[in-house]
């Protein structure tokens, strides 16, 4: 009896423990871009490559992806983090830096437009590059 007993707490505890309230362990959040190198000029039908540097605020940031959007002509450019809420986070500030590449698909002048965060009034604010194709 006390066998059957034991394997019925132990199920209970199992299953229990499957359970949540499907609240995520984690958010994701765009980083804003510190600083961006992009070449003078681009060549029409090649690649080049633009350099990103971002701010992970602490231990719980890690790099998930780049947010690229298209707007026509222009890119808009952030960094999106994976943010861990169920860790505890040391209070390191990284610098990390990220490359990625472009295919120069337009004969028109290619916009950046890099993310760097709200101002007061929760508008975005953003710095600008124009880069001319050849």
């Amino acid at each position: 009896m006390l066998k059957k007993f034991t394997i019925l707490c132990l199920a209970i505890v199992l299953f229990g423990s499957c359970l949540n309230d499907n609240e995520p362990i984690f958010k994701y959040e765009l980083l804003p871009i510190d600083e961006a190198n992009v070449p003078a000029s681009f060549t029409f039908g090649e690649q080049d490559t633009i350099a990103i540097k971002y701010t992970l605020p602490n231990s719980c940031y890690a790099f998930n992806n780049l947010y690229y959007e298209y707007q026509d002509t222009t890119r808009i450019v952030a960094a999106r983090a994976l943010v861990s809420l169920d860790v505890y986070c040391a209070e390191v500030i990284v610098q990390e830096e990220y490359k990625f590449v472009v295919n120069v698909s337009q004969e028109e002048d290619y916009v950046f437009k890099f993310w760097k965060g709200t101002d007061s009034n929760g508008e975005n604010i953003f710095e600008e590059f124009v880069v001319p194709v050849n």
